[in-house]
């Protein structure tokens, strides 16, 4: 292990709610400059051997990710995020000439992922359109041979819902699933600020090496450094691991264009909890690390699901989904007693009542300077873009010592970015 450098030793910081309302924050304030040349745009050959910086208890030290398993505890709890990113755009030419990507973003018929991923002749989906000007009206067509057999694959432009719009499309063989439709002809949809085409190669380095569930349109990137070398040893530690699943969407790319945060949108995003994965996290006293941003949403999510359970036992599915702005109501939990145990239990409770091995529902949580964590003890993440919500949400866990933080990585050689070095944080 390399010996750690240690660089500004910072006051140590607590999840402090502050009473000033998150909605007027500017987003100016979350800026610092990052240089082109230092977005990573390929990862390293070895995961493994990314950076690692360590902020702990207000010290910022650096090591390799390696190295991971020496700074966590016995015992402690690591919760992944085991999505897998699907091959979502898909390219049409029209009889013009002109090209159009559909970009596909959240199914709508079938709702369900799975079910939809299953189907053999429609499947209808949520797109945002690549050269929409071009594709006014009419029925765009693609000649592809599935199987050793030619299939005749159409998309057809349907209602607008903000920025993007309903796609149906249809093909001609039911042997052929829409799964396989995008994994034969779809391309994976790599980070715009790479500023490069997908390459082959990032069918596998823009994947975890625990991926398991189709629906992400983004990698878990905070992910992306584990090895099957570093889960064994974190295994070997004694520092336990679980998995849920949020599929991020576009909107995690999405800048913000808002003075103030409150004019920004967050997209709901789907998430699912296995009913094992709350048992682990009440059994360890409702607390964990959380591996990357969508881990640390979904996670703090369940605490804001189990409250508003306590608070309305007769809620049903459609009532779970978590609101933007949710956690920040007056009649949030966050004044109230509720603990995370007790929240986690709530949920539970209800899955057991309804005969569930999983909680499935949306997100649309923003976390910002603010709010009070509650379940996340510390996080595993990437270095986020400037003026973003991930910035905000890495800013809510360790105050304005983020500064430091990225004038640590940009002074030291760090990557950023989805393919960039990572950090452990720890308050």
């Amino acid at each position: 292990m390399i010996p750690p450098e240690i660089y500004v030793p910072l006051p140590s910081v607590k999840h402090i709610r502050m009473t000033e309302d998150p909605r007027h924050i500017h987003i100016s304030d979350y800026n610092y400059p990052l240089p082109d040349e230092r977005i990573a745009k390929f990862p390293l050959p070895v995961r493994d051997q990314s950076k690692l910086l360590i902020y702990r208890h207000g010290d910022i030290s650096e090591d390799i990710f390696t190295s991971l398993p020496h700074y966590l505890g016995k015992g402690d709890l690591m919760v992944f995020n085991n999505t897998k990113v699907i091959q979502a755009r898909l390219h049409f030419r029209k009889e013009t000439g002109a090209l159009i990507e559909v970009f596909c973003l959240e199914p709508i018929e079938p709702n369900d992922y799975a079910l939809n991923f299953q189907q053999t002749e429609h499947a209808a989906w949520l797109c945002m359109i690549g050269n929409l000007k071009k594709w006014k009206e009419g029925t765009l067509h693609r000649e592809l041979n599935v199987k050793g057999r030619p299939l005749t694959l159409t998309a057809t432009r349907g209602e607008c819902h903000g920025t993007s719009h309903r796609v149906d499309f249809r093909w001609d063989n039911t042997e052929v699933t829409f799964a396989d439709i995008l994994e034969m002809f779809g391309e994976l949809p790599i980070p715009p600020y790479l500023n490069r085409a997908t390459e082959e190669s990032d069918k596998e380095t823009y994947q975890t090496v625990y991926s398991k569930i189709k629906g992400s349109v983004a990698a878990p990137t905070a992910g992306l450094h584990f090895t099957d070398r570093v889960l064994a040893e974190l295994d070997r530690a004694g520092i336990e691991r679980e998995e849920l699943t949020l599929h991020v969407g576009a909107g995690t790319f999405r800048p913000v264009k808002s003075e103030e945060i409150e004019g920004h949108e967050m997209h709901i995003e789907y998430i699912s909890v296995p009913r094992q994965t709350l048992q682990r996290l009440i059994d360890h006293g409702g607390q964990a690390i959380a591996v990357g941003t969508t881990s640390v949403r979904t996670l703090e999510s369940l605490y804001h699901i189990g409250a508003a359970l306590i608070r309305h036992p007769e809620a049903e599915d459609d009532d779970l989904h978590v609101r933007q702005w949710q956690p920040y109501e007056p009649t949030a939990p966050e004044d109230t007693d509720i603990d995370a145990v007790t929240a986690l239990q709530a949920v539970a409770d209800y899955l057991d009542r309804n005969g569930l091995e999983a909680l499935h529902t949306g997100t649309q949580i923003i976390i910002a300077p603010g709010y009070r964590y509650r379940i996340v003890k510390a996080m595993v993440t990437n270095f986020h873009q400037p003026q973003s919500t991930l910035l905000l949400l890495v800013s809510a866990f360790i105050g304005d010592n983020w500064r430091c933080i990225y004038r640590y990585a940009l002074e030291h050689g760090f990557r950023f970015l989805s393919y960039g070095d990572s950090s452990l944080l720890i308050p």
